[in-house]
């Protein structure tokens, strides 16, 4: 597997972005949502992460840097094909990665509840992220969950 900076003119990438927002829509409630579209993506203070292998992608996540010390991820999602093969654990790891070689002493996160998010909060929760309260311009809702990882 091989995660690279960038992508967001690819078509798959475009289409895997696409899925990603029609489910956040589909399994939140009116108001919820804090998904980028592609043009929110493409701002100076984001990292944008796509996942390959070859020529097929596999899954996309992106880092955007709230200030000096924290990292909010974003746009986490994993190609139908690849579900399974640890696309997310992958790109996960390397948001912290880069987080880390940032020096960011925290990235944080925003997310829903049910059982669409279900699969996410397991990944955060391996990697250590905990609940915290919100953050930036977030508002606690009782779909939203918000978890932060401390990094050392």
């Amino acid at each position: 597997m091989d995660i690279r900076e960038g992508g967001l003119g690819d078509a798959q990438v475009i289409a895997l972005l696409e899925v990603h927002a029609g489910g956040m829509l589909a399994n939140s409630p009116a108001g919820t949502c804090h998904f980028l579209d592609l043009s929110g993506l493409k701002t100076p203070d984001i990292t944008f992460l796509s996942a390959w292998e070859g020529d097929t992608l596999l899954g996309i996540g992106a880092v955007k840097a709230l200030d000096d010390a924290t990292g909010e991820i974003k746009s986490m999602r994993t190609a139908e094909a690849a579900l399974g093969r640890g696309v997310g654990t992958a790109v996960l790891r390397h948001i912290i990665g880069l987080a880390r070689e940032r020096g960011y002493a925290e990235l944080k996160l925003e997310t829903g509840t049910g059982p669409a998010f279900d699969a996410a909060h397991a990944l955060y929760a391996r990697h250590g992220f905990v609940p915290c309260p919100p953050f930036a311009d977030y508002e606690a809702t009782d779909f939203n969950r918000f978890f932060a990882l401390a990094l050392d």
